[in-house]
Order: structure tokens, then sequence, then C-alpha cells
């Protein structure tokens, strides 16, 4: 959101992918090789990396025009929506607990949006585009973790974004204004590459009930952030629609460590 003043978005998904892409080579090449990009489900693993690039457009997009915390409680709602694709994707069967939980989140999302609303943003929207890809690359996700390792899976994430954005942005590129730009621009693949890999960790180490709410603490940074940085202050509407999106994506989590416990 920062740098969305400075840079196109363009240039902003190529550094996030590039970054990201440079970090898994230096990181995991020297021990895997060649291995580092073999996978057992290459159709699987370059949809992933496209659906990210797809998450990530729509949210780089949505915060030129929202702000943080809007976008980051809207983008939660990626949990109901993995459990509302997960009978027609994996076959697994949603329950009247997964039901009530997805009803809550979309719920929350209203509460946040408010169509119709004077002080509605519709770009806020533009979120739940982010949040409707990252569910189906969290789908995705649970179908390679059996076979491929999490140096390959996060490698595999920024491939597709490296590419098609390394032919992109040549005709948008903007020259950072100072050293402190370029090292922000820079920084943004670092740290969105050692995100992934500590989450498929994080997922290999525990089971995602435990894992999950975790999550949630992403928003208390966002707030933090957008008010010491943007002075946005949350206002009654976000919070109450930010609790309905957390409670229901508690309540998948705890519907599904039921189900792993059966």
């Amino acid at each position: 959101k920062y740098l969305s003043a400075d840079f196109p978005t363009a240039q902003l998904l190529w550094a996030r992918s590039a970054g990201h892409l440079a970090f898994v080579v230096a990181a995991f090449g020297p021990r895997y090789g060649r291995r580092l990009f073999v996978t057992w489900h290459p159709g699987f693993q370059l949809l992933r990396s496209l659906l990210l690039l797809g998450s990530t457009a729509f949210n780089f997009v949505a915060l030129r025009f929202v702000g943080l915390a809007t976008a980051t409680t809207v983008t939660f709602t990626s949990p109901c929506l993995v459990a509302l694709l997960a009978a027609p994707v994996l076959g697994e069967r949603v329950g009247a607990r997964r039901w009530a939980a997805i009803g809550l989140g979309f719920l929350g999302v209203l509460v946040v949006v408010r169509p119709g609303a004077e002080a509605a943003q519709p770009a806020s929207l533009l979120s739940l585009g982010t949040a409707v890809c990252y569910a189906f690359y969290q789908l995705l996700t649970r179908r390679v973790a059996a076979s491929d390792p999490p140096e390959t899976t996060v490698g595999y994430s920024a491939l597709a974004g490296t590419v098609v954005m390394s032919a992109i942005v040549p005709f948008v590129w903007t020259a950072p204004a100072s050293p402190a730009r370029l090292l922000l621009l820079l920084s943004m693949g670092l740290t969105g590459g050692l995100g992934h890999y500590f989450v498929a960790r994080a997922y290999m180490w525990a089971p995602a009930s435990v894992v999950s709410p975790f999550n949630y603490v992403q928003l208390l940074g966002a707030v933090a952030t957008g008010y010491l940085i943007f002075d946005d202050v949350p206002d009654a509407w976000l919070w109450a629609g930010a609790a309905l999106i957390i409670g229901s994506g508690l309540l998948v989590a705890h519907a599904e460590a039921r189900a792993a416990a059966r």
C-alpha cells in the first residue's frame, strides 16, 4: 500500500514474485539443485502459481483504494470459501457446523462492505476476489502437500508471477526515487517468500486447527499499521464484520479438527 503511490501495480507484482523466487532459489537451491522444481503435480503447481498471482493482483489493486484493515478483513473469508469448495473440489463432506461458519463469514463481509450504504467502498469487493483466488490456491496446496516438499511448493508459488510479470514490467518500469524505496521494493519478495515457507512448515508440524487461528494476528497487524502509517481508524462496522469473519474461520478450524479426530 505504501509503495503503490510510487510504483505501478505491475511493477509491485513483479517485485513480489521475483523476490520470492530469488529467495527460494538462494535458500534451497544449493541443497536441492534441480530437484527443487521436480514435482509430482506440475499442472496443479502451475495453476496454484497463477492463482496466487491473481490473488496478489486483486489485493494490490484493492489496497490503492481501501484501508489495510478493510482489505485484510474481507480477505479472511478464504477459510469459509475453502470449506464451501471442499465438497465439489476435494470430495469432503460439509457438515452443519461448516455451513453455519460459511454463512457467518459471508454475513461478516456484508457488514464490512455494506452494499448500498453511502459510506460503502465498492473497491473492497476486490478483496473478495483476493479471497476467492486464495481459497482455490489453498485447496490445490492441500492436493500437492502430501507428495511435494514445502520448498518445492513455495518455489512454484512465485513461478507464474515472475514469468508473467517479467514480460510486462519493462513497459511500466518506474525507477525508485531513493535507495530506501528500492530496499522496500526488494523486501516485498523476501518477506513474502519467508511467510509462505513458514506457513508451509507450520502445517507440516501442527494440524490446521492449531495453525489457522494464528493467521488472525495479521488483522491486528493490519489495523496497527493502517493507523500508525496511513491514519486509518477502523469504524464499528469493520470491527463487527471482522468479529463475524474471525468467528467463522475459527468455527471452520474447529469443525475440521472434529472431522480429523473421527
